[in-house]
């Protein structure tokens, strides 16, 4: 089949509910927000995300972390850490979170690009959970095109307020994955990892100096030659999120988006696109910037 004759479609999660207490930060609502402002637009086919396997989440993670987790055996301190109550529910939403983003990778190396609603979970290291992140499903994907021999080398560019600290880890000795992270060198993780760039920024970094040190930093992406880049494109550098401490505005955060899509078509690998954080207050907020995100992965890609 031509690529011309692929439907692009948008992989999602939130038809997995989880029941959170009152007031807990984690913006659940978020997802079916965003949902409904792509869906409402009409430019991408929505898809339930699949789940993904045991197995091949294991490919990335600890085999008894991800038993352990799936079970309800986790210690209480490890559930703790990743700051969500168990339930199967919860379950399975991190295994479709995992599903979707290899279902979107597996897409673009057909069309080009390819998008997944959720994912973009950077905080899960190999064996443990944290920030909201359960498995890591970036780096799940691309263990899983590298095994069926479909790449050999593959990007990820993390452009979420907090550093992708998990995804550092798992891939710190691979030669053959190249991490960048741009984040609040404040902000949570307070123990950073060691991506293989990282570009930590001070509190309150308004928008033209963080596009000024993306610029900057891009060109190291495509100077590694990746088979496929993957983008985590978390909203909460915004200066109306109350997890961030940055102070981008949303025009600034389409032009971050609109630099990276722009210099990774010219280059010309595949390009994974998934969500990340977003904290905003009204969240409402994140959801339209997530939204934008989208629309411009559809400018940018589509034609």
């Amino acid at each position: 089949m031509s690529k011309s004759a692929l439907q692009p479609r948008l992989f999602s999660t939130d038809q997995y509910q989880i029941t959170l207490p009152e007031a807990h930060k984690f913006p659940v609502q978020k997802y079916g927000m965003l949902r409904r402002l792509v869906e409402k637009e009409g430019f991408l086919q929505l898809e339930q995300a699949p789940q993904a396997d045991h197995k091949t989440v294991a490919l990335a993670h600890d085999p008894d972390y991800v038993a352990q987790f799936a079970a309800g055996t986790l210690e209480p301190a490890a559930m703790r850490r990743i700051g969500l109550p168990w339930s199967e529910m919860l379950v399975q939403r991190a295994f479709a979170s995992v599903g979707g983003t290899i279902s979107a990778a597996r897409l673009a190396l057909e069309l080009g690009w390819g998008c997944t609603l959720g994912g973009g979970t950077h905080h899960a290291l190999r064996a443990a959970g944290a920030g909201f992140c359960v498995f890591n499903d970036i780096a799940v994907a691309i263990h899983v095109l590298r095994s069926g021999g479909l790449i050999r080398r593959a990007a990820v560019i993390d452009l979420d307020v907090h550093q992708g600290d998990g995804t550092a880890e798992i891939f710190e000795n691979d030669p053959d994955v190249f991490t960048l992270s741009i984040h609040c060198e404040s902000n949570f993780p307070f123990r950073k990892k060691q991506s293989r760039l990282d570009v930590a920024l001070p509190d309150g970094v308004e928008d033209d100096e963080y596009l000024r040190r993306l610029d900057e930093v891009l060109p190291a992406i495509f100077a590694f030659r990746p088979d496929i880049i993957f983008y985590q494109s978390g909203v909460d550098p915004l200066a109306s999120d109350v997890l961030g401490r940055l102070s981008l505005t949303p025009h600034g955060l389409m032009e971050r988006d609109r630099m990276v899509m722009r210099a990774a078509r010219s280059y010309g690998a595949p390009f994974v696109l998934t969500s990340g954080g977003g904290y905003s207050r009204p969240i409402e907020l994140s959801a339209e910037a997530h939204a934008n995100t989208y629309r411009m992965a559809w400018k940018m890609f589509s034609s």
